[in-house]
C-alpha cells in the first residue's frame, strides 16, 4: 500500500479502537505468550492491515502488546509499525518513549558496557539534560556538539545520536547520516530510530531501558501523535498545575508526611530515580565509598533487575542480596547484611517490600527500626555511615510509616507506591514517593534525577490521580473485607491449601492488603510429581475463574484495580526477571472493592470439588 492508504487505514483503526487501549494499564496474561511476545502483536496486526480490516471486534482479539504499556502498548507499537512502515523499515527500529532525555541514556548505557564512543548532535537539547551530571553520576561518556545542518555532521569513530525538537514527531530526515534519530517534543515524549543493520543489536538493550527505567509513549499521548499525523490534528498542552497541587497535597496527607512529593511516569520510573539520587547523594556526601544497593532476590522482578542494572554500570556500585521471605527473616537478614557492610566502610542502600509479595509478610516493626537505626562500626573502629531505608509499599499505600511519630521516624527512610495500582485504581501507570522529615536533604537529588531522566507524570496521569487518590483508603478498607471473606472461605473448604495473607493482629495495626498467596495442595510421589502437578493445578483454578466471570475475574498483573478479581502467577510475571530458583510457582490473587464475592466463592467451590 501506498502512504496515503496506510494512513486511511491507521486513521480507521483510530476510530474503531478498543476502549482498552486507552484504559488498561496492565497486560492480561490470557492473550500473552511470552515466547511470541516482541512479535505476536505486530504480526497478527500486519494481517488486519492486509485484509484492510479494522473492525472494533478485530482489533480487541489481537494479542497483548509486548509487556504492555511498561513497554508497549498496542497504539505505541501501532505508532512505531506506522513510522518503520512509511520510512521502509523494520517496526523493532522505531522505539518511542514517554521521555525525552532517556533514549538517549539507553544508547549511553549500550556503550558504555561496550566501550564505544558516543557523539550527540543536536539542534536543541532536552529541557533538564545536564552534561556534567550525567557523566559522574551515570558514568556515561560521550562528546555534544550542536548542529545548525547537515553540513556540521562529520566522520566520528562510533556512534552518532542526533536529536531534533520538532512539532511533528513522526517526520524524520533519515538521509542525513547517522546511527539514531530521536525525534522530540516538549510535551508528548520522543520517538527513537535505530538505523542500519549495524545498530539492530543495540533495539533489545534500549527496550530494556524502556521497560526499566521509564515508560513507553503514554496511550494518550499516543493518540495526540496518530491524530496528528492522520487527521493533522494539533496536540493541546493541558495545563496541569492545579490537578499537581492537589495530587501532592492528597499524597502528603495519606502518607502522613510533610516533606514535596515527587510523581513519576510509573512506579520504576520513580524507583530509578530514588537510585539514581542516592547514588548522586552518596557520591556527594561520601566520596570514595563503596555503595551497596541491598535487595531481596525475590522482590518484584523490574526492581531486582533494575537494580542489577545500575551496578553493572558503576564500579563503586555493587549488589547485596537480602533474603526476606519464608524461612527468612527480614530484621534479621537486615542486621547480618548491615553489619558486612559497616565493617567494609561501605553505604548501604536497603529496599524493602512491606508486606512483601508474594508472600504477603510483615516484619516486627519496631524491631526493624531498632535494627536500620542501630550504631554500628567499620573494621577500624569508626562510626560506620547509617543506612538508607527505602520501602516499596504500594501493597499498603495507606500506612503510616514516615510521620514525625511514625515507626520509621528516626532513620532517613524513603518510601514509594506504584500508582498504577490503588492511588489510580489501575488507571495510569504513575509512581510517587515520599520521604520522612530526617530524609529531607535526599529529595533534591532525587528530584533532580526525577527531571533529568524527563520521567515525572504526565498530565493526564496527574488529572487521574486526582481523581483517585481521594477514595484509595475507603477503597483499600473495603477491598480488604472482601479479601478477608474470601480468604476465610478457602480456609473452610480447602484447609489444606497453605494461605499467605496477613493476620488479625496486622489488620488492626493497619495493614489491610487486599492481595494473597495460595499454595494448592498437591500430590505425587516425587518433589518433580508433586511441583509438575501444582503448576497444572494453579492455571486450572486461574482458567476456571476467568471461564466462569469473565467480567470480573481476570488473568492479570494487576492490584489495586476498580473492578473485580485479578490473578497471577507471580514466578511467570511479576518476577520475570528473577532467578529461577528465587520464583513462587504460587498464585496470587487480589480483590477490589467492587465484585461479586458469592460468585467467586461458588466458582472456587467448583474448583475444589473438581480436585
Amino acid at each position: 500500500m501506498e502512504a496515503s492508504q496506510t494512513l486511511n487505514f491507521i486513521k480507521n483503526v483510530i476510530s474503531n479502537k478498543p476502549s482498552d487501549w486507552l484504559n488498561l494499564t496492565t497486560h492480561r496474561l490470557d492473550i500473552y505468550n511470552e515466547n511470541q511476545a516482541k512479535i505476536e502483536f505486530i504480526s497478527a496486526f500486519e494481517k488486519l492491515y492486509q485484509q484492510n480490516s479494522t473492525n472494533t471486534k478485530a482489533l480487541s482479539e489481537l494479542p497483548t502488546a509486548y509487556d504492555y504499556i511498561r513497554l508497549g502498548h498496542p497504539l505505541t507499537s501501532i505508532l512505531e509499525w506506522t513510522i518503520a512502515n512509511l520510512n521502509g523499515l523494520d517496526s523493532e527500529q522505531v522505539i518511542s518513549f514517554q521521555s525525552n532525555t532517556t533514549p538517549i541514556l539507553s544508547i549511553l548505557r549500550a556503550n558504555l558496557l561496550q566501550n564505544k564512543n558516543t557523539q550527540i548532535l543536536y539542534t536543541k537539547l532536552p529541557k533538564h539534560f545536564n552534561e556534567a551530571l550525567i557523566k559522574a553520576v551515570y558514568g556515561y561518556h560521550f562528546e555534544l556538539k550542536q548542529i545548525t545542518s547537515s553540513e556540521d555532521i562529520t566522520d566520528f569513530n562510533g556512534s552518532t545520536i542526533l536529536i531534533e525538537s520538532t512539532t511533528n514527531l513522526c517526520d524524520f530526515n533519515l538521509k542525513v547520516s547517522a546511527d539514531f534519530y530521536i525525534n522530540m517534543h516538549a510535551h508528548l515524549g520522543s520517538i527513537l530510530i535505530v538505523n542500519g543493520e549495524d545498530n539492530k543489536s543495540y533495539i533489545s538493550e534500549i527496550q530494556h531501558v524502556r521497560r526499566r527505567e521509564t515508560i513507553a509513549m503514554t496511550p494518550a499521548n499516543t493518540l495526540s501523535v496518530l491524530q496528528q499525523l492522520t487527521e493533522n490534528k494539533t496536540a493541546v498542552k493541558l495545563n496541569t498545575e492545579e490537578q499537581k497541587k492537589l495530587v501532592l497535597s492528597l499524597i502528603k496527607n495519606i502518607t502522613n508526611t510533610s516533606t514535596k512529593p515527587l510523581v513519576a511516569s510509573s512506579g520504576l520510573s520513580i524507583q530509578y530515580a530514588i537510585m539514581m539520587g542516592l547514588i548522586h547523594h552518596g557520591n556527594t556526601q561520601h566520596k570514595g565509598k563503596e555503595l551497596k544497593i541491598v535487595v531481596p532476590p525475590n522482590c518484584y522482578g523490574g526492581t531486582n533487575d533494575q537494580a542489577r542494572r545500575i551496578a553493572a554500570c558503576l564500579d563503586h556500585v555493587s549488589i547485596v542480596d537480602l533474603p526476606v521471605d519464608g524461612d527468612n527473616d527480614m530484621v534479621k537478614s537486615i542486621d547480618t547484611v548491615l553489619t558486612q557492610i559497616a565493617n567494609q566502610d561501605a553505604v548501604a542502600y536497603i529496599i524493602a517490600e512491606i508486606p512483601t509479595n508474594p508472600r504477603v509478610e510483615v516484619p516486627n516493626l519496631k524491631s526493624l527500626e531498632a535494627t536500620l537505626s542501630k550504631q554500628r562500626h567499620t573494621n577500624s573502629g569508626k562510626v560506620a555511615t547509617a543506612p538508607i531505608f527505602i520501602l516499596d509499599q504500594t501493597f499498603c499505600p495507606n500506612v503510616h510509616f514516615l510521620g514525625d511519630e511514625d515507626i520509621l521516624a528516626s532513620i532517613e527512610a524513603i518510601s514509594y507506591a506504584s500508582g498504577s495500582k490503588f492511588p489510580s485504581g489501575g488507571k495510569c501507570t504513575a509512581g510517587y514517593c515520599v520521604s520522612n522529615t530526617k530524609g529531607r536533604d535526599l529529595m533534591t537529588f532525587i528530584e533532580t534525577q526525577l527531571n533529568l531522566c524527563d520521567n515525572e507524570a504526565t498530565t493526564h496521569q496527574y488529572e487521574y490521580l486526582s481523581e483517585q487518590l481521594p477514595s484509595m483508603n475507603s477503597r483499600i478498607a473495603n477491598a480488604y473485607t472482601n479479601t478477608l471473606e474470601f480468604v476465610n472461605y478457602i480456609k473452610e473448604i480447602l484447609p489444606e491449601a497453605k494461605i499467605n495473607f496477613v493476620s488479625d493482629d496486622l489488620a488492626t495495626l493497619g495493614f489491610t492488603p487486599s492481595v494473597f498467596s495460595l499454595d494448592l495442595p498437591t500430590k505425587g510421589q516425587t518433589d518433580q510429581e508433586r511441583e509438575t502437578y501444582k503448576r497444572a493445578l494453579n492455571l486450572k483454578l486461574i482458567n476456571l475463574m476467568i471461564t466462569k466471570i469473565p467480567n470480573e475475574s481476570k488473568y492479570c498483573v494487576s492490584y489495586g484495580q476498580l473492578k473485580g478479581c485479578y490473578w497471577t502467577i507471580p514466578a511467570t510475571s511479576t518476577q520475570g526477571t528473577t532467578k529461577e530458583g528465587d520464583k513462587d510457582y504460587i498464585v496470587r490473587a487480589s480483590l477490589s472493592h467492587n465484585i461479586d464475592l458469592q460468585k467467586h466463592k461458588d466458582v472456587f467451590l467448583e474448583f475444589v470439588n473438581g480436585i
